[in-house]
């Protein structure tokens, strides 16, 4: 009978034992774990850290920045029929011209704030028009202002620009003088506002201008478009830097329209670019 005792207590005191070892086993994986997650926490936190001081270092002043955008805004029709009792628009389309000025500081030119590549991708329409087909040009700035479009030159997926410190160099193709001289220039085109569209009074001439819309009876509202996209720079000493641009294409602005003949604005930005690499 005392042997039976002892063995239960023996067996007792043995599962007493097991499970003190495996409470101090999972209190020991519990503190493995709270130390790991400090550890993690703490070099996160260093790595944002860092990140943060390299980014505020080489943003601590800004080298390039668009600081101003010139949009020039009308109406054409690319074909033409007339007679004696009407005039028919075929392909109403609404063109704004874009003139993205770059600045680099300071204004003495050096290998930091002198361009050696530029490019613009994801081009986006944050808003589209609920009229006619929306594109995206790059534009010669000697056909500024003029509806004069080179459909080679429509923009896809991105624009990559050639960079040049030529005076006498060809602006036809998507080209920078490396001092930021001349704008980046775009042209939003918008086809088949209208088309096949009749006008039947003929006792006022047609205008081949933005007064076109009113003519045809187009509603601004119906083209309110928004456009964003990235520019990238890298200058002469391979520094990267990029910016985010996003703009509403304008119709209207105080008490002026498109519907007048043709839309000029000026408009300050403060479009900084970042230095990310």
């Amino acid at each position: 009978m005392k042997n039976i005792k002892f063995s239960n207590f023996f067996k007792k005191n043995k599962v007493k034992k097991l499970l003190f070892v495996l409470f101090i086993v999972l209190l020991f994986l519990i503190l493995l774990f709270l130390l790991f997650q400090i550890i993690t926490k703490y070099i996160q936190k260093s790595n944002f850290e860092e990140s943060y001081i390299s980014f505020a270092e080489k943003n601590k002043y800004t080298t390039f920045s668009i600081n101003k955008i010139v949009f020039f805004s009308s109406s054409d029709s690319k074909n033409k029929v007339s007679s004696k009792s009407n005039f028919t628009i075929e392909n109403l389309f609404a063109y704004t011209d874009i003139a993205l000025f770059i600045k680099n500081y300071p204004d003495e030119d050096s290998l930091e704030n002198t361009l050696k590549e530029v490019s613009i991708s994801n081009f986006k329409f944050t808003k589209t028009p609920s009229v006619g087909e929306p594109k995206l040009y790059y534009k010669n700035l000697t056909d500024f202002a003029s509806s004069n479009i080179n459909e080679n030159n429509i923009i896809q997926s991105e624009l990559i620009f050639s960079i040049t410190s030529d005076d006498t160099a060809d602006l036809s193709t998507p080209t920078l003088y490396n001092n930021c001289a001349n704008p980046i220039v775009l042209s939003y085109v918008n086809e088949n506002i209208k088309t096949d569209y009749t006008i039947t009074d003929t006792s006022i001439p047609i205008t081949y201008n933005g007064s076109l819309l009113s003519r045809c009876n187009v509603n601004l509202d119906a083209l309110s478009t928004s456009i964003s996209f990235d520019v990238y720079i890298t200058n002469n000493e391979n520094q990267k830097f990029k910016t985010v641009v996003y703009f509403d294409i304008p119709y209207e602005y105080n008490d002026k329209s498109i519907t007048n003949g043709s839309l000029t604005v000026n408009k300050e930005t403060d479009f900084n670019f970042y230095r990310y690499e």
